[in-house]
Parts: structure tokens; sequence; C-alpha cells
């Protein structure tokens, strides 16, 4: 390699009670796109924040194109040429496409004291183009769909390129996390397009892309860099057993755990409906039992799974909780009927980030832990150390913040949330989404645990293949309609081409 666009010598960082990176040196080429795999918790995020300003190293140098600089601000990694997509995603709702695009960099655009908001709607036309996206540049983010915004925020981190002139690094964490395959292809044919111009830091948990458009990978564990190898000749199996430092268990998805459904009904839905979204959708489920929901962005599971918790209200159809009709008028009535969602986004809708492990935990059973209008912290921070220790959460006690832990963790968190709110039925909401190999492992562990103890499940998975293996039976949903009804036992499963057919 000759001198490296960016490198990392000798950089570490603690947190209270958690050694975060410890004495970690990578260095990235001209034009090269380098993949950066571990656990949740392996320290790769650390060390993009790090790159980015976010957090400064306790030890250790940066160096870009061979000199070494400061970074103490994502403002200062950006004019350094390092930009950043984040996997919670940065994007401000309430500003336009425009504006999130050239934010902190609107002076850009000042004309007589004023920002020009003509010019900056054509530049960020412009960068658009870049990621194929044929959105209004004056549209507020929060009209967009999560994908969109996603691929606002990739558009944001591409126009670095036209700003510093030179070779430039992109940091991508977890950016095809809420992608389609037809945007994936798209996003790698962006990248392989701008390699003469840019570098790329490639996060993903999904090792078959990383695999399929990184050249080298960095293997991270336990805060430590633990093997740099060439992406040619390596396989899934082993980035995971190199990440883990185990092989991954033949019986991925838990099959020979698969609970038999019992013959009780604990929710029941007939002739579902909302406006735009979905239309006489009708299923009873039962105790013990996986209830997969598959279908492409648009096909109403979302919708659907958001009205069963009480996000959203039906326009028509009815609903039983035990064979008890019930209407839910919030979230809160979900609750108390026993029902309770894991969502897609849990930073913003499952966790409160600024509360502890504990406080999160029995946030849905609140009540439970009040006497005489106080809470009852030492019973609180009991139960919350039942469940770190079930769960095997990482955690440096109950009292940390939920927002420093890792993605897996926090995903343990929430699960324990409804656990101890004691719902009979669960909606998981891509519950894997953004966690690696190890805690995917973990969670299906405890969705097997959940169905064992007579809980219900509804499943929406982020891949067609963990629908397929953790499902009892399986709903396929098209333009808001169920196009299919497909039993799932152990041993009888389903192939993805008979979703598919049903899907598109």
């Amino acid at each position: 390699m000759t001198v490296p666009v960016l490198e990392v010598r000798g950089v570490s960082k603690s947190f209270p009670g958690v050694k975060a990176l410890d004495d970690v040196s990578f260095a990235i080429g001209r034009g090269e796109v380098v993949g950066l795999i571990g656990e949740n918790g392996a320290g790769k995020s650390t060390l993009l924040k790090i790159l980015n300003g976010v957090y400064q190293p306790d030890s250790g140098a940066i160096f870009v194109n061979g000199q070494q600089v400061s970074v103490a601000s994502p403002r200062q990694a950006f004019d350094s040429g390092i930009a950043m997509v984040f996997q919670e995603q940065s994007i401000l709702p309430t500003l336009t496409v425009a504006e999130n695009i050239f934010l902190g960099r609107e002076e850009e655009f000042l004309r007589f004291g004023l920002i020009s908001k003509a010019r900056m709607k054509a530049a960020a036309a412009e960068e658009l183009k870049k990621v194929h996206l044929d959105i209004d540049p004056g549209m507020r983010c929060a009209d967009l769909s999560f994908a969109a915004r996603q691929m606002v925020e990739i558009a944001k981190a591409l126009s670095l390129n036209s700003r510093i002139r030179g070779h430039v690094t992109i940091l991508l964490d977890e950016p095809t996390s809420v992608l389609e395959q037809k945007e994936v292809d798209l996003l790698f044919r962006i990248i392989r397009d701008l390699r003469d111009r840019a570098s790329f830091v490639f996060i993903s948990h999904r090792l078959d892309e990383v695999l399929q458009v990184s050249g080298r990978v960095y293997v991270m564990r336990d805060g430590k860099v633990v093997k740099d190898l060439p992406s040619k000749g390596t396989s899934v199996k082993d980035l995971h057993q190199l990440m883990v430092g185990r092989q991954l268990h033949h019986e991925y998805y838990r099959e020979a755990r698969q609970a038999v459904p019992s013959a009780t009904a604990v929710l029941a839905a007939e002739g579902l409906g909302r406006q735009g979204a979905f239309h006489d959708v009708s299923f009873t489920l039962h105790e013990g039992e996986v209830l997969g929901i598959a279908g492409v962005v648009g096909s109403g599971r979302e919708e659907l799974a958001r009205c069963l918790a009480g996000h959203v209200r039906p326009d028509s159809g009815a609903l039983a909780v035990a064979g008890r009709a019930v209407r839910f008028a919030a979230p809160y009535d979900a609750t108390a009927a026993g029902v309770g969602l894991v969502p897609a986004e849990r930073k913003i809708e499952g966790l409160v980030a600024p509360f502890s492990v504990a406080e999160n935990m029995t946030l849905a059973a609140l009540p439970r832990f009040v006497s005489n209008g106080a809470i009852r912290f030492a019973a609180e921070l009991g139960v919350a150390r039942e469940w770190i220790a079930r769960l095997k959460i990482k955690t440096p006690s109950p009292d940390t913040m939920v927002g420093s832990l890792s993605g897996g963790n926090q995903q343990k968190v929430v699960l324990a949330k409804w656990r101890i709110a004691g719902v009979r039925v669960l909606i998981l909401d891509h519950p894997t989404r953004g966690i690696d190999v190890g805690a995917k492992e973990d969670v299906y562990d405890l969705i097997r645990d959940m169905t064992a103890e007579g809980l219900a499940v509804i499943l929406l998975g982020d891949t067609l293949e963990e629908v397929i293996g953790l499902s009892s039976r399986i709903l396929v949903m098209r333009d808001g309609a169920i196009t299919a009804r497909l039993e799932a036992p152990p041993g009888g499963k389903p192939q993805q081409v008979e979703l598919l057919r049903h899907m598109v």
C-alpha cells in the first residue's frame, strides 16, 4: 500500500467500566473499500465516531494522507475529508432535504447576507442524482420513508466529494439495514463509480454484503482488531468464527426448539383495514405461536403491526384479545390488554436513550414499582439485575444510560421491558436489524424461550430466511392484502421462492 488516505495508529478509548477500543490500528488505501465487522460491542461504532470527531481517543493518532490530524468535531472531520453515514440516522426531520444535505455548510449559499434557497435546492438536486433519488429537495425529511431518508443521508456524505479537492473517505455504518435489494445494488454501484475520488469504510452485519463490496475486511472483537484479510477466498462462516470465536451454529434459527402452538387463541383480527395501508386482514394467533408476516416495503405489514399495537387506529374490522373485543386508542391500551411492540427504530420508539437500563426495563410496568406516589428504586434495580443476568446484557450496571450500550444489548433491554410488563402477545418489527450474528442468535433463543412459556409472537423479519426459519405460520402480504397463508412446521419449511411468488 502507498501512503494511506486514512490511517489509525494505536487508538484506545474507555468509558466508565468498559474499554471500547484497545490499541486499534488500521489503514485504507486510495480507492479502497474496506469492510469493518464485529459483534455488537466489539468497538466498530466507537472507532467510527472517533474518526468523525464525536468521541476523542484516550491515546493513539489519526492520519489523513500521511499527515496527523486532530478531529475534535464532525465539522473538523468533514473539513479533513472524512464523512459519515450513521446507523441511527442524523437527518433532522423538520428540515428540508436540501437543508439536511448542506447542514453546517450554509455559508456556501450566502448571497448579500442571506441564504439562497434556490441555489441550495439546485445543488441538492445534483447530490440526489448521485443516489438516483427523484424527490423535491424542498420536501421536509419527516415526509420521507425511512429508506428514502437513508438515501438522503448517503447523499449528504457524498456531497463531500464535490467540496473537498482530492481524495475523501466516507464511513458507512450499516447503510443497507433498511434498504430493499434494488437500493442495495444501487448503493454498491455508486460506491464502485466513486472509487476514483473516494475510499469507503463499510460496516454491516450482513456479512455477505461485506464480502461482496469490500476488497479487504478488518475483524474486531472485544475492542481489538483480530484479523485483516482479503475478501476473495473468505466465506461468511470464516468471518463469523473470527468475530465470535466459534463456528456458526448449525441450527441457526433454533428450529428444534419451535413450540407447537396451543389451541388457545390470544389475538384475533377480523376484516381489519386502514385506508391507504391494508384491507380485509383476518387471522388468529395462538399461544406459543410465531406468526411471520412477509412482504416488501409498502405491502402494508408495517402499518398492520402498528395498528395491532395501538399506534394507529383501524378504519374497519374488529380485533379481539383473549376472546374479548378491544379497540386501542393508544399504545397504552394495547399494553394494558397484554400486547407489546418491539419497533424497528428502537432508539426512537423503543428506548429513552438518556434513561438508565433499569428505567427503560421497567417503563412499561412502572405502576408495579410505585408505592404511595414514589418509585421503589430498590425493587426496580432488583428486577433489572435479574433480567440483565437472564438475557446476558453487557452493561457496566443497571444505572448505565441505555444509549451507551451496543445495538444488540439495547434490543435485549427492549425485550426485557416487555417481559417485565407481562404481555401475552409481542410484535417484533425487524428485531435483528442492525445487530450482529452473535446477538441475533441470542434473540432467536429469546424468541424460543418466550413461545415455550406460552407467549405468542408476530414477526416481521429482517430477511425472508429469518421469517421462514422462526415462524410456525406465515402470512404473505402484497398491496395491503393477505395473498397467501403458509404453514412452517419444523422439517417442513416453505422455500423462499414460494413466498416471493405471492409478494411481488
